[in-house]
């Protein structure tokens, strides 16, 4: 493949400070001191940044991706605070650029479409586009004027900052239908014609607005980029319909004729674990990979090693030993997708480039395991198996955790029986995945791994397991003491490296029949919209909803209004 691109802001979280962390984008308040950039990460961060391009280009890498086109943008009309911040940051970017330039890294840079200092962002509830595409196109050639070496811009447009972002920018969602989407491309990429520079297109979005199905609609794909042809254009699509989730087969607008495009793939699992313990994705990448071989307009593969989700854990892809789970699924990414190897030549190279004790195929045995365990416990198969969605989103295929949380309630309860038949089978199916989790523990021993990982690993997934008696099963006081107790243990056991779990077992009072009803209605299991979906799914469930949520708050959890964008957005 041409370009073969990681995210390289995992330096940048050396000495960010205790507590959950937002892995969206650098943190950057978090660098600042007084106005500046703290002089201990000022100092120390180029040096990380240098042993992690070093790793990068060493293991095959050819580009690298930053945070962001704002805090290149040194406008005229900043007020002199920022202006003066922007000065540090412009010092800082040009010794980072170099560095990776000096390991043969292409280096390219992402956007939000729009950004905006933090006063400003805070009074637009609409942001006008017009305004925003002049703004963003004099950045853009203040930028590729000042910084030679930067080779390409990634545009996103469905997602934007979310409620717990803190710094000098914001970013808020302009781009609202297909035809603004191709407006901004007609406008923007005769810049990057005329500097020779890269426009990289991200097709993810959460769902807002009528662009928000852009992912997995071929119309509206069609609508912004029919007839779009250029050398400098590269569309990104996540290898899904849906985020980086398991489950998911390959994301149909690869074989879309037209544009040149980079698959997107994740290598540090934000819903599987953020790297505390093994997530393997061979086998599911491996078949991508040869799905995608014979196109020709697939022409690169990114690699997210760091960036994605919310969580407390902190540890750092190619930086850190403790970060070995993510670094394996990095070096699988590269082999298979560059070089063309198989699961088994990938993990066997990653055994002998770092000198691991024992047999090579206890690696493999042991990764392996990982991967039916994630599929089994994490993923509940048969609402999994199932192409779900509503309005612009395919539904995630998992139930019952999210990012570092577990949730086991009632209405958790009554949808799995929803979607599952045979609950007996399921409950054989995690007593299984435990034995495959034992023998986790003993092949980690036999190669040099960390067992400490193993028991984490075990002791979290067993609490789906258990959760699964009461999901399928008459629950009885017996049942629901022993899962409680486990809780217990398990926050007293592991302390703050725990998940949250939330644990509610409160009958939910709709009826199953009444919610299979309710399901029928909003949800579909076709990419195309019913009439149903046109006249009310799209327009007047917005409406409301946002009723509901004025009178029932409680009907809408606190943590699904106030994490990421919020559950707000999915209703634009």
């Amino acid at each position: 493949m041409k370009h073969t691109i990681i995210d390289g802001i995992g330096p940048f979280f050396r000495r960010h400070p205790e507590g959950r962390i937002n892995w969206s984008k650098i943190p950057f308040a978090a660098l600042q001191r007084a106005g500046g950039l703290c002089p201990d990460i000022r100092r120390e961060l180029p040096e990380d940044f240098d042993r992690f391009c070093r790793r990068a280009a060493a293991w095959g890498f050819n580009t690298i991706t930053l945070d962001d086109l704002a805090h290149l943008y040194l406008s005229p009309h900043y007020p002199a605070p920022l202006r003066s911040l922007l000065m540090d940051y412009a010092g800082l970017y040009h010794e980072l650029v170099a560095i990776a330039r000096r390991h043969g890294l292409a280096v390219w840079f992402t956007t939000d479409i729009m950004f905006y200092p933090r006063d400003e962002a805070q009074k637009l509830e609409r942001p006008p586009l017009k305004r925003a595409i002049a703004e963003l196109e004099k950045a853009l050639h203040y930028v590729f004027e000042r910084y030679p070496d930067i080779g390409g811009i990634i545009f996103r447009i469905g997602e934007s900052d979310a409620h717990d972002v803190t710094g000098d920018f914001l970013s808020r969602l302009v781009i609202r239908s297909p035809r603004q989407g191709r407006h901004l491309v007609e406008r923007l990429l005769p810049v990057f014609e005329r500097y020779q520079r890269l426009l990289i297109f991200r097709t993810w979005s959460v769902g807002a607005f009528s662009v928000g199905d852009l992912l997995w609609n071929r119309d509206t794909y069609d609508r912004l980029f029919r007839d779009i042809r250029s050398p400098n254009l590269l569309v990104s699509i996540k290898y899904g319909e849906s985020d980086f989730f398991r489950y998911l087969p390959l994301n149909p607008r690869f074989s879309r004729s037209g544009q040149r495009k980079i698959i997107e793939l994740q290598a540090r699992r934000e819903y599987e674990g953020f790297g505390e313990f093994p997530s393997f994705i061979g086998s599911d990448y491996q078949a991508y990979r040869d799905a995608i071989k014979e196109l020709p307009e697939v022409v690169g593969m990114s690699v997210w090693g760091q960036t994605g989700g919310w969580s407390h854990y902190r540890r750092l892809t190619l930086l850190q030993p403790e970060a070995v789970w993510n670094d394996i699924n990095v070096w699988t990414c590269i082999r298979l997708f560059r070089d063309g190897v198989t699961v088994e030549g990938a993990v066997r190279s990653y055994f002998q480039q770092h000198a691991m004790t024992g047999r090579w195929d206890r690696l493999l045995e042991m990764l392996e395991c990982s991967e039916r365990v994630i599929k089994t416990l994490l993923y509940t198969d048969d609402f999994a198996n199932r192409r779900i969605y509503f309005r612009r989103l395919r539904v995630p295929p998992l139930l019952a955790v999210y990012w570092d949380h577990i949730f086991i309630n009632g209405a958790l309860r009554k949808i799995h029986r929803c979607f599952v038949f045979d609950g007996e089978a399921k409950i054989r199916q995690a007593r299984e995945a435990i034995h495959d989790l034992r023998r986790m523990g003993e092949l980690a021993r036999e190669v040099g791994l960390s067992g400490s990982d193993i028991v984490f690993m075990t002791d979290t997934l067993t609490l789906l397991a258990l959760a699964r008696v009461y999901y399928f099963r008459d629950v009885e006081s017996a049942a629901l003491q022993e899962l409680e107790a486990a809780v217990t243990r398990y926050r007293e056991t592991h302390g703050k490296r725990a998940y949250q779990v939330h644990v509610d077992t409160r009958p939910w009072r709709i009826s199953r029949r009444r919610l299979k009803r309710l399901f029928a209605i909003l949800l579909r299991e076709r990419r195309g919209y019913r009439r149903f979906d046109r006249l009310f799914v799209l327009r007047g469930l917005a409406l409301v909803y946002s009723v509901v949520r004025v009178f029932h708050r409680r009907l809408v959890p606190e943590f699904a209004r106030q994490q990421a964008m919020g559950i707000d957005t999915i209703f634009k």
